[in-house]
């Protein structure tokens, strides 16, 4: 069980410090995406390997409005 949760927790890291790397928000951090491209994201597909799993991960954290299990990271 300690491993799933050391793989949320590296999930919720990538998300605040890894920046988007093509696009319009090119160079944003991926915890900054405004949600209608994420939203987009979902219709059309996320992009497929690490960064498609980080993408629709933040897309599910802003669905369900847990955006605060984020700020503690944010913040260091």
């Amino acid at each position: 069980m300690k491993q799933a949760n050391d793989s949320q927790g590296e999930l919720i890291r990538q998300l605040v410090e890894m920046e988007m790397p093509f696009g319009k928000y090119k160079g944003r951090k991926l915890c900054e995406l405004p949600e209608p491209y994420l939203v987009w994201f979902k219709r059309e597909g996320f992009p497929k390997g690490k960064l498609g799993v980080l993408l629709e991960t933040l897309y599910e954290i802003k669905l369900n409005g847990l955006e605060y299990l984020l700020k503690p990271l944010k913040n260091r």
